[in-house]
């Protein structure tokens, strides 16, 4: 089942939602794949606006530094994905 687009979940209003659709499109266009980029500490009400502010920056790489940033990016999720996992697996083990 394909992940609906980063931030659309966010809430905002329907022409920043609409900005953000455009901005992934282009993204997508110029560079060949889905714009990814870690929300970590970021507010719910806070992500659409960074979402639509970091697309709209990166846009504006070439594609190998937008390549090296989309991947440092990757390793921040995967590293925040894995503190998660292995805090909650710490928590359960104490009980």
């Amino acid at each position: 089942m394909p992940q609906p687009l980063l931030g659309m979940r966010a809430p905002g209003s329907q022409a920043a939602h609409t900005a953000l659709r455009a901005a992934h499109a282009a993204y997508e266009a110029r560079f060949g794949h889905v714009f990814v980029v870690c929300l970590e500490g970021v507010a719910p009400e806070e992500m659409l606006d960074t979402v639509l502010t970091s697309i709209r920056t990166r846009l504006a790489n070439d594609p190998d530094e937008e390549r090296l940033i989309a991947s440092d990016e990757l390793r921040r999720i995967a590293l925040t994905r894995l503190e998660h996992l292995v805090a909650t697996h710490s928590e359960a083990g104490a009980r």
